[in-house]
């Protein structure tokens, strides 16, 4: 069964992103975002205690640019990554079926406050450097992901984005200095606009759409987890059993940095992988 419509799949080629409703359950969600919670040592309805870190945890917390934190291998997120509709949503836009999954982040990020900048980050940014673009551009495009963990409202601090550069980035890039930032967009003059959406909302865009969060000027955390699928051919097998081993021990994802208290370590169980899982992770072949 598609997950896409003709007329989903026409929008992300024209606009670089696409809005999966109801990707995942909602029960999903919840649960996730309570992980998250007990991740951080706080309390929902403390609203105070959202701006400090938890115990050991002083390092990781300011420099978490838009409230960023490094949880990746909890059974909640696995759930969410290996979920029949997540993959089918990627597969049908990649245009392959053997697909793996990477370990990335869930976001909690708080309302704005003067007194904590540095968690409330607004930026938009290109995740792959336009240096050397050529034109037409080649398809498939690597791909990014982000599920709503919680409904998210346009004021929220979500995912943010500028189509009218992306549905005409030759143009645009020609009409830029030779100086400018291959990374960093100069958005003088275009609309920049926040996508809103619901717990279980799935979000899928282009790394050529200039993107990224927004400022939290609501009453209420932002909650997400990322997600990002790419062709198996992509990823070494040296690669493959670093993350393997990762999921096995619990100790975030190779290279990154992580959590100082090992709090996956101690209070999560081995992760349960569905047949899909096992081949979105690498342990056995398509």
């Amino acid at each position: 069964m598609s997950i896409l419509t003709k007329e989903m799949k026409d929008f992300f080629h024209t606009n670089g992103y696409v809005l999966i409703k109801n990707a995942v359950p909602k029960s999903y969600c919840e649960q996730l975002v309570q992980v998250i919670w007990d991740f951080m040592g706080k309390n929902a309805n403390d609203p105070d205690s959202w701006y400090t870190p938890a115990k050991g945890m002083d390092s990781y917390w300011e420099g978490q640019a838009g409230g960023m934190l490094p949880l990746y291998n909890h059974q909640a997120m696995w759930d969410i990554r290996q979920h029949p509709n997540v993959y089918g949503a990627f597969s049908e836009l990649i245009g392959e079926e053997k697909l793996r999954v990477s370990l990335d982040r869930v976001s909690m990020k708080p309302p704005k406050r003067d007194d904590h900048p540095g968690l409330n980050a607004n930026f938009i940014h290109w995740d792959e450097d336009t240096t050397n673009l050529t034109f037409p551009l080649k398809q498939p495009r690597p791909l990014q992901g982000v599920v709503y963990l919680a409904d998210t409202a346009y004021n929220q601090g979500g995912f943010q984005c500028v189509p009218s550069i992306y549905r005409d980035l030759e143009a645009y890039i020609q009409s830029q200095p030779a100086d400018r930032n291959p990374r960093q967009p100069d958005i003088s003059g275009y609309e920049v606009e926040p996508i809103p959406g619901e717990a279980g909302d799935l979000l899928i865009w282009d790394v050529l759409l200039p993107h990224g969060n927004g400022d939290n000027l609501s009453d209420k955390p932002r909650f997400a987890q990322y997600v990002l699928m790419f062709p198996e051919n992509q990823i070494t097998r040296e690669e493959t059993e670093g993350y393997i081993d990762s999921v096995r021990k619990h100790q975030g994802r190779p290279g990154n940095l992580n959590d100082p208290r090992n709090w996956e370590r101690n209070n999560c169980g081995p992760v349960e992988l569905t047949p899909l899982g096992r081949k979105l992770l690498g342990i056995d072949p398509w």
